[in-house]
């Protein structure tokens, strides 16, 4: 799952959001450098990536997509979840999702200098294009997989697919609204979020 999945997972806790936002650009001998409570966030990121990576319900999406899409497929999928929990975050959450998104902007932003170089530089684009928000909008997902193109050694793999996720959006949302609350019991029952 993509940031706006892996954020919601942080169990209302600041140094869990941190570490689960920055594990993707931090490598495994950089994370003594961070906090102990940070590390717990980053350790939750990689629990809840191998949780999804197993599941059988994810693995099925990914198989769907690996004719057209080869390697990138799980990238794929990851993306697309964060798409699927923005057009179904009201199955998920009381809060609104430019509320929830609005608190977690104010989140990263006060603890901006916690954030690896790479993020702090990325962090005023996102906010000011509502990157979290934009994963729920057609044209923001676009723009997503198009961002991924340019960091693809194969970018072509990506040739139509958000077409090609449209096409398959139905069984996708359905097998998103079986596995997600799956995560949602997997983070709570062994990832201790105290």
């Amino acid at each position: 799952m993509n940031f706006l999945a892996h954020i919601y997972l942080s169990c209302d806790n600041e140094d869990l959001l941190i570490g689960n936002f920055i594990a993707d650009f931090i490598k495994n001998k950089e994370v003594p450098n961070f906090s102990p409570a940070i590390q717990k966030g980053i350790i939750l990121h990689r629990q809840i990536d191998t949780f999804t990576d197993e599941h059988p319900l994810v693995k099925k999406g990914t198989r769907r997509l690996q004719k057209a899409h080869h390697k990138y497929a799980p990238v794929i999928v990851d993306v697309w979840y964060d798409y699927l929990l923005a057009n179904n975050w009201e199955r998920y959450s009381g809060e609104s999702l430019d509320d929830f998104c609005e608190g977690v902007y104010r989140i990263l932003e006060k603890r901006m200098d916690e954030l690896p170089g790479k993020l702090q530089k990325r962090l005023p684009m996102m906010i000011e294009h509502k990157w979290l928000q934009a994963y729920g909008t057609d044209e923001g997902i676009r723009y997503t997989f198009k961002r991924l193109t340019e960091r693809l050694s194969k970018p072509e793999y990506l040739d139509g697919v958000v077409d090609n996720l449209l096409r398959f959006n139905e069984e996708m949302t359905e097998e998103f609204n079986l596995f997600f609350p799956e995560v949602i019991e997997y983070v709570r029952e062994n990832c201790r979020c105290d």
